[in-house]
């Protein structure tokens, strides 16, 4: 059996989605603070559990769009609850969901090339997805669980993995 690009793309971002949701879910149920959870970080110089959030969302859908040469639906980056949070993340689930696997088809060759200010990154879909979109996706999901965690959040590592793909399930 082959394993191509299509067959982990969408599905790897809509497991780490959906656990995101799920800790969205956990936090509301521990009736954490609002307002203090959206400061919340492990050391002063990271960034916030919104924005932890709001990356892997980001992370995910960009991916997806790059990989299919389109366009992905943007936000104001302004999410100062979690009902804001949930909404981009469902956001983001909404946009992979809605892309024909087939737009998917070739994409590991695909040239990708990133820009940010000082770094220039340049990619076939393969090499970005497997060396930097899904590291950077879980990083910011596990940073999002890690918050939470210490924020006193009861989490365990099934909580981080989703739903698994078991035969028969």
């Amino acid at each position: 059996m082959t394993f191509a690009l299509p067959d982990a793309a969408a599905p790897i971002f809509l497991r780490g989605l959906n656990v995101l949701l799920h800790l969205i879910d956990k936090a509301q149920a521990a009736g954490l603070d609002e307002a203090a959870l959206m400061d919340a970080r492990l050391a002063p110089d990271m960034r916030p559990f919104p924005d932890q959030i709001r990356m892997a969302a980001f992370s995910a859908r960009s991916c997806v769009a790059r990989l299919t040469g389109q366009a992905w639906p943007k936000t104001d980056d302004a999410e100062a609850s979690l009902a804001d949070l949930r909404e981009t993340v469902e956001l983001s689930i909404r946009f992979i969901e809605g892309v024909d696997p087939a737009a998917l088809e070739g994409a590991e060759g695909r040239r990708i090339e990133l820009r940010f200010p000082g770094v220039e990154l340049d990619f076939e879909g393969a090499g970005y997805l497997t060396s930097f979109a899904i590291p950077n996706f879980y990083f910011h999901v596990s940073m999002a669980y890690a918050i939470l965690r210490h924020l006193g959040v009861e989490l365990g590592k099934r909580d981080y993995l989703g739903r698994l793909a078991l035969i028969g399930a």
